[in-house]
């Protein structure tokens, strides 16, 4: 173990440090959590929606399986709109019972024809748009959710769209989606198709619906109907369950329903055509998964941030933290420095894995290039331009880039003169979009996903009721901020939606996930270390405070860095924050200091679930 107590902060001395952990409770506990634990032995469903959770309760209720349950939620959830829809992508780890593996479900879109660099250089742009049609790649939400159920699930399309079939047709809004709607209408009026679902008030004073208004999408009913038709006709032809989930998903991105996909996508000034539909695929993978003081623990890879949670608990493992004190100012500073450590690798290295160059990603997890990252930290003051290591003698290969690395930096990223909206602007897009999914059930199988894109403000693809997704911006144009990433057609980008899932003696230990974007391996990797290290429960350990760094670039927009800048609960003790600022931090103070987590963890001992849902945001679940 490795002794940071060793490592004099020399700023402000080792007896301020000292006063200052005792003042802040190393053991935290939640006396009384704001949600309480949700306790099943049969079953269990939590969504970032209370209707989303009830459809993957009465699929569960009709004897579907936790795969048939999250397919459910995950068409709830993209009928809501707020922070996803249809056109958006999925992201999924699944545990399988039977083989007692981990499998990745790989659904994220593609650039579509024409999406170069020069494309959008000759727009004036250092990146892809935010919004709007030139923002889309390929939907994946529908073929991931057709994918998972004809695979792993038990029922047909009709029976888990049934729940969000009836939502289309008409469900009272919540209020979180009035908001983003009626903050957002003057985008969402430059697109017709947009305008026409999305503002039903038009003219008024206020044009989104009301709080409680029946909402009705009757495009995107039609679409859902004409999935379940072409089931129904697979079926009526003598076709398997799975054959006919297949027939639905064709017609989705081979039949009628692509072409007015397309139609309504070129119409607004968007690329993808229907070549781009026709060749995207839905990949099932092998996970990546490291180990954390014998846990195994499960990510996606690199096509997505997921390994960055992995590394960074490759190098947290070297380090007594329960020794530091839960949020003491020893534990902050170093998750902080470990966080920049690995982020400065994903926003390096990471990309699409089925396209060259071939991402190091073996010799990112490698256990001693973890010890050789850890060597550098700084345990004295904030780095500002913390580097991408060199991953590549750990897998026996020469690293074609060190020229790149060398010259990469955070600092470069940072704009020096930002207005507070500008800040306020930044730092929420760290936090934006996604919702997450988990479910498990009795006989073992085990869901975790973050679906995310298509949000408000969503470009609606013609008369599909579809909003494209929003993707595309995390893409870079120059090779020398991310050889991996760069934007090419049929190419995905490297996205931010990270579910998780850890395994103990062989058996589920933890299923979690996340909503927000570039904080979510953040906020996962606390959780994580909140039930490993300090003796949380669940729920405690999902509404516990975090800290949030902005030293890595934003996977969206400007890709804009803030080194030094740290999220703090305000809880907080002025001690505490008064010594960080000494070493280099530019600290602000939230409430809530992190996205809504949510997650299952598995008691072996009495054969039950406990589920947390997090206190922050709609997020909710029911167990049985």
């Amino acid at each position: 173990m490795i002794d940071p107590k060793q490592n004099k902060l020399k700023t402000f001395g080792i007896l301020s440090l000292f006063f200052a952990v005792l003042l802040f409770n190393p053991q935290f506990s939640l006396s009384q959590t704001q949600k309480p634990i949700l306790h099943g032995k049969h079953w269990v469903a939590i969504t970032g929606k209370p209707l989303g959770a009830t459809a993957g309760a009465k699929i569960f209720e009709k004897g579907g399986n936790a795969v048939d349950a999250s397919c459910a939620m995950l068409a709830a959830v993209c009928t809501m709109y707020d922070v996803l829809s249809w056109g958006g992508e999925t992201q999924a780890l699944i545990y399988n019972p039977q083989t007692k593996k981990v499998i990745g479900i790989n659904a994220l879109g593609v650039a579509p024809t024409g999406a170069t660099p020069e494309f959008f250089k000759e727009k004036g742009l250092e990146y892809p748009p935010a919004y709007g049609p030139l923002a889309a790649v390929t939907p994946g939400n529908p073929g991931g959710l057709m994918t998972m159920l004809a695979e792993f699930g038990t029922m047909s399309l009709k029976q888990v769209l049934e729940p969000a079939m009836e939502m289309a047709a008409g469900y009272p809004v919540e209020k979180e989606l009035v908001s983003r709607i009626e903050r957002s209408k003057d985008r969402i009026k430059k697109w017709p198709y947009s305008k026409k679902v999305l503002l039903p008030n038009l003219g008024q004073e206020h044009e989104a619906p009301q709080v409680g208004e029946i909402f009705v999408q009757k495009d995107l009913l039609n679409t859902l109907k004409k999935l379940v038709e072409a089931e129904e006709t697979a079926l009526n032809q003598g076709k398997t369950r799975k054959q006919a989930i297949y027939a639905a998903y064709d017609r989705f991105y081979k039949g009628d329903i692509a072409d007015e996909f397309v139609r309504g996508c070129q119409e607004q000034g968007g690329l993808i055509t229907k070549k781009d539909l026709e060749n995207w695929q839905v990949y099932l993978e092998e996970p990546v998964m490291t180990t954390y003081k014998e846990i195994e623990v499960y990510k996606l890879t690199c096509w997505v941030q997921g390994p960055v949670m992995l590394q960074m608990l490759n190098m947290l493992e070297n380090i007594d933290l329960k020794e530091m004190g839960y949020n003491s100012v020893n534990y902050i500073h170093t998750l902080y420095q470990v966080m920049n450590l690995a982020y400065a690798d994903r926003d390096f290295y990471y990309g699409d894995p089925y396209f060259p160059p071939e991402e190091p990603i073996k010799g990112l997890l490698s256990k001693e290039y973890a010890k050789q990252r850890l060597n550098i930290l700084n345990w004295n003051v904030n780095d500002p331009d913390v580097k991408p290591g060199n991953p590549y003698p750990f897998e026996g290969r020469t690293n074609p880039y060190l020229d790149l690395v060398e010259k990469w930096s955070n600092v470069g990223h940072e704009k020096k003169q930002m207005t507070d909206l500008e800040i306020q602007t930044f730092e929420s897009d760290f936090f934006a979009g996604t919702t997450s999914i988990q479910a498990a059930d009795e006989n073992g199988w085990v869901v975790s996903i973050t679906p995310s894109g298509g949000w408000i403000p969503a470009c609606i693809a013609g008369e599909t009721g579809i909003g494209m997704s929003q993707r595309m911006q995390s893409f870079v144009l120059e090779k020398e901020k991310n050889p991996f990433n760069v934007l090419t057609p049929g190419k995905r980008p490297r996205a931010t939606l990270t579910p998780g899932m850890a395994l103990k003696e062989g058996k589920p230990f933890l299923s979690f996930a996340v909503q927000g974007g570039d904080t979510q391996d953040q906020n996962l990797v606390q959780f994580f270390l909140n039930m490993t290290e300090f003796d949380m429960n669940v729920q405690e350990a999902c509404e516990a405070p975090n800290i949030v760094s902005y030293q890595m670039q934003s996977s969206f927009g400007e890709h804009t860095a803030r080194p030094g800048r740290l999220t703090l609960n305000t809880s907080t003790p002025e001690d505490i924050i008064k010594i960080l600022e000494n070493m280099g931090y530019d600290i602000n103070k939230r409430d809530r200091t992190s996205g809504p987590i949510n997650a299952i963890y598995f008691d072996w001992k009495h054969g039950t679930f406990w589920g947390g849902a997090s206190n922050y945001g709609d997020d909710y679940g029911i167990a049985w």
